[in-house]
């Protein structure tokens, strides 16, 4: 199945928001846990969440963005930009 990376750039002062939907966001991951390959936030240098980036497998494109648009971190409005793309394993461990 196709893997896709997903990305969201936090807005502003949204450290707030991310602390009140996290555990929502957690759930969701861990009811598609099949399908979520690696998955972390991006951090600045204070060591402060500033994003979210996910690999995703899902069928096509359409369904790794109806994905993202229903993951709580996006519904609750947490990222300023989110982007889907196809992405593939060329090196490393990571095995899809």
């Amino acid at each position: 199945m196709p893997l896709f990376v997903l990305t969201g750039r936090d807005r502003p002062d949204a450290s707030d928001l991310r602390a009140q939907t996290r555990e929502a966001h957690l759930a969701y991951l861990a009811e598609h846990a099949a399908a979520v390959k690696l998955g972390g936030p991006f951090m600045d240098a204070a060591g402060v969440s500033t994003g979210s980036l996910l690999i995703v497998e899902a069928p096509d494109l359409a369904a790794a963005e109806a994905f993202a648009a229903a993951d709580p971190y996006a519904r609750a409005g947490l990222f300023e930009a989110m982007h889907v793309r196809p992405w593939r394993v060329v090196v490393g461990g990571f095995k899809a």
